[in-house]
């Protein structure tokens, strides 16, 4: 086996060691509580990994784009398949209901009747039918409707659209009080007009040790925990430690005394900050600040810092949301011991259709 330290860089390197911990700490977690674990493969779009996650006890996949489930169908990664974006237009109704055919369940989820009426022409015209969740809005102001009423009013009208078939409710992410009080209002309503609601689906990695305290949820959609990364370890749901995405990059300058250049910009890392400062961690120099980044370059100050990295040094950076960066490469490096064990393809790299 190649050594990690002769990756040319900048290279994204996994450290096999700690993502599979990271699965059997989120699985057990998830299971104690009763609450199905259903992945969002985006965050590394490798079949392989998404193998490893069944196999870990996932009930399935949650997917973003049906390029993803193209892919990830292809591979036999799973045969039970969550769809969390709406679906509009018919090059994509058709593509869907295509899908449909090879696996044994693949839901979508909506907020708006638009979207609902081309799902269902779709599901007549091809004689399927298409099990679907309402998209709420509990606090995150994106996707969603945006009351108990309005999630079901809209049910309501979608369950009277032939091929369309109501399974339930899905929120991202969890969040106290918001999200409980939304829940619990709205499934009030579907029990007092005798509609079942089979399925309750939570999200968000952050979200996940306080899973646990949504007694409706039955399932839970997180991604990044397989990774994680700054965001994740700003929210205090995972350590360093625990960050099995480390982008290896090299010192390519040391312009001042205060300040270094990586071979990693916005072309690599991503330019995402949502919670955090900077734009990345720096294993080896915990004080160091990656404070701005271009396309090709990563700008370190190193001011905080006692020593120092020279030119040609190698460090690794935890990036701020490790789900874009997987979409950045065509190859992600397993390394366990120092060693890389394994090369993955990104195969779903580029789906965003």
């Amino acid at each position: 086996m190649a050594s990690a330290a002769d990756l040319d860089t900048p290279a994204v390197t996994v450290r096999l060691d700690i993502m599979e911990s990271n699965i059997r700490r989120v699985h057990g977690h998830l299971a104690r509580h009763g609450i199905a674990n259903r992945p969002h493969i985006k965050t590394h779009k490798i079949p392989a990994l998404g193998k490893l996650q069944m196999a870990g006890g996932a009930v399935g996949i949650t997917c973003q784009k049906l390029g993803e489930v193209e892919v990830f169908a292809d591979a036999g990664v799973a045969d039970d398949v969550l769809l969390t974006f709406n679906v509009i237009g018919r090059a994509k109704t058709e593509r869907l209901a295509a899908l449909s055919r090879r696996l044994r369940r693949l839901a979508v989820v909506f907020d708006n009747d638009v979207v609902a009426r081309g799902l269902s022409e779709a599901a007549r015209a091809h004689r399927i039918e298409v099990p679907f969740l309402v998209e709420c809005d509990t606090g995150f102001a994106r996707n969603g409707v945006q009351s108990p009423e309005a999630a079901f009013e809209l049910a309501r009208t979608a369950m009277a659209l032939p091929g369309l078939r109501f399974e339930g409710l899905m929120t991202f992410p969890n969040r106290e009080p918001s999200t409980r009080l939304f829940l619990e209002h709205a499934l009030q309503l579907f029990k007092r007009a005798g509609i079942p609601v089979p399925v309750v689906s939570g999200g968000g990695t952050p979200a996940i040790f306080t899973a646990q305290n949504f007694p409706m949820l039955t399932e839970h959609r997180a991604g990044t925990y397989l990774y994680n990364d700054c965001m994740v370890v700003a929210s205090g749901t995972a350590t360093w430690d625990d960050c099995a995405m480390r982008v290896r990059a090299t010192v390519v300058s040391r312009p001042t005394p205060d300040r270094a250049i990586l071979d990693c910009g916005t072309k690599v890392l991503t330019s995402d900050q949502y919670t955090v400062k900077g734009f990345g961690h720096v294993m080896e120099y915990p004080e160091a600040a990656v404070t701005s980044l271009s396309e090709e370059h990563g700008v370190v100050d190193l001011s905080a810092c006692g020593g120092r990295p020279a030119v040609g040094d190698v460090v690794e950076v935890v990036p701020n949301h490790c789900c874009v960066v997987s979409n950045m490469v065509d190859e992600v490096y397993g390394v366990r011991g120092g060693a890389v064990e394994t090369t993955w393809p990104v195969a779903a790299r580029g789906t965003v259709r």
